[in-house]
């Protein structure tokens, strides 16, 4: 009985025991998983810390870039004006008379001589015909005198006649020929009033005004015709006083006039007038415009550009991409893909192409960055875009695209 007491005892032991082997081993279990997890977890850590420690790199659009280009650039001052005439005159007559004939109108081109009207000149003519009829009289009168002295020297010379004698046909024979010079002035005179009947245009021009009609009466200074020459015009434009100062007789002006589309016309400075306009406080610049076509017309209005300075062909880059460091003016250019700063020394700034020539720091096809990105410094690391996008001339853009790793 004791025996199979004990080994009842025994197996009962042994049954309470089981479950605390079982829970032993699972917990074991557990604790290597976690510890395996663990494990694993960190290795992967230490996999992708090198990748997240990188350096951002920054893509850049076609519009945030741009390369230095060899070219020339110019300062320019905006002006407008009116054009006029260079030459212009108006037609007068020289003599009271009839108007016969006034064919040409207004629009009419004409050549320097041509005949554009003609008085009635039947009084002239008869004044012409009695004029050569006095030097005709003062002719014969000093041919006479001319016979008379040399008759009266003849006789001086053989005491026939007294010295006085020969004085008085000294003096009659320069009597005629005295006469004889007022009969040919005054036939001069006759000559050039019936020459003044027939108005010829004093220039090359175009009639812009007719003022007489035919059968009107006319007498000396009357208007006849308004003539001007459209090869050769003004432009008359005002310019600040403050300006003046960098306007030189020479310069270049590049102008539009409405009704031409894009066509741009070209002038040079001629003059500038010395005396300041009380009102505006600027000065009238004269512009010098060659119109071989006779296309500009007197009184268009036109707007254009003063060349006030003009480059040599040299390195340049949008206004943009010029920024300052320290008091120093720097360019961001892309060398490598990788930002660098550029110090560069500049020379001219046009705010009306938004270019700067670079003198000297950059030379031409240098990639720099021309957009305001906040994110991309000294540095950085970016991708450019690719070959078939075209870098931009001029932008300024607020912030690059996104990083990627």
């Amino acid at each position: 009985m004791q025996n199979i007491f004990l080994k009842r005892n025994k197996r009962g032991q042994l049954l309470w025991r089981m479950p605390l082997i079982s829970v032993g081993v699972v917990l074991l279990c557990s604790i290597a998983w976690l510890i395996y997890a663990n494990k694993t977890t960190a290795q992967a850590k230490t996999t992708e810390n090198p990748a997240a420690s990188k350096e951002p790199v920054y893509e850049l659009s076609a519009v945030d870039v741009a390369n230095a280009e060899t070219r020339q650039i110019s300062s320019q001052l905006a002006l407008s004006g009116a054009l006029a005439p260079e030459t212009q005159v108006t037609v007068r007559s020289k003599v009271i008379a009839e108007v016969a004939e006034a064919p040409v109108q207004e629009g009419i081109a004409v050549h320097k001589g041509q005949i554009i009207a003609r008085f009635t000149a039947a009084d002239l003519h008869a004044r012409l015909i009695t004029q050569e009829a006095m030097v005709d009289e003062a002719q014969a009168k000093l041919a006479l005198a001319k016979k008379n002295r040399i008759s009266n020297e003849t006789l001086l010379k053989q005491n026939y006649i007294s010295q006085n004698a020969f004085d008085t046909t000294h003096n009659g024979l320069e009597l005629a020929q005295a006469s004889l010079k007022s009969a040919l002035s005054q036939k001069e005179v006759a000559q050039l009033a019936l020459a003044d009947t027939q108005i010829r245009s004093p220039i090359d021009g175009v009639v812009s005004k007719r003022h007489v009609q035919p059968g009107e009466k006319v007498s000396p200074d009357t208007a006849l015709y308004s003539i001007v020459n459209l090869s050769h015009l003004t432009l008359e434009a005002q310019v600040p006083a403050s300006e003046i100062p960098r306007v030189k007789a020479g310069q270049t002006v590049l102008f539009r006039v409405d009704g031409f589309g894009a066509r741009e016309f070209q002038g040079k400075v001629a003059r500038i007038n010395p005396a300041v306009e009380a009102g505006s406080r600027s000065m009238i610049v004269y512009i010098a415009v060659d119109n071989p076509d006779t296309s500009l017309k007197v009184g268009m209005f036109a707007k254009g550009n003063l060349v006030l300075e003009k480059t040599a062909s040299s390195a340049v880059v949008p206004l943009s991409a010029v920024r300052q460091v320290n008091g120093a003016d720097v360019v961001y250019q892309v060398v490598n893909e990788q930002v660098k700063i550029q110090p560069v020394k500049l020379g001219l700034r046009s705010e009306d192409e938004g270019l700067a020539q670079i003198v000297q720091g950059l030379e031409p096809g240098a990639l720099v960055i021309v957009s305001r990105l906040d994110t991309v410094k000294a540095g950085s690391k970016v991708r450019l875009p690719k070959a078939d996008a075209k870098p931009a001339a001029n932008t300024d853009s607020s912030a690059a695209s996104a990083p990627k790793a």
